[in-house]
C-alpha cells in the first residue's frame, strides 16, 4: 500500500551535491508530488533547505531517502504517515 511522505534534506554544501540530487529526484519522479527549495547565503556558508513531498510503496520511499542521504555533506530526515493510501490516491 502506498503512503505518504515529507523529505527534508539540508544540503551543507549545494555546489558540490546539487546536481546528483537532481538526478535522483528525476529518478525517482514517479513518486515525488512536491517539492520546495530554499537557498540560505549568509556571506560564509552557503545552505540549501529542500523539502519533497512524495507519495509511494514504503519500499520505495525508503530507498528514495537512503540514496539522497548518502550524498556527501547532505542530512536527510523522512516523516512518513501511518495511513495507507488506497488504489484511487
Amino acid at each position: 500500500m502506498r503512503r505518504v511522505a515529507i523529505i527534508s534534506a539540508i544540503l551543507e554544501s549545494p555546489a558540490g551535491t546539487q546536481q546528483a540530487f537532481n538526478e535522483l529526484v528525476s529518478d525517482f519522479h514517479s513518486i515525488v508530488r512536491g517539492r520546495m527549495g530554499i537557498p540560505f547565503d549568509n556571506g560564509h556558508s552557503h545552505i540549501a533547505v529542500i523539502s519533497i513531498t512524495v507519495c509511494g510503496e514504503l519500499d520505495e520511499i525508503n530507498t528514495f531517502t537512503g540514496k539522497l542521504g548518502r550524498l556527501p555533506d547532505t542530512l536527510v530526515k523522512t516523516a512518513i504517515s501511518k495511513l495507507e493510501l488506497g488504489e484511487s490516491q
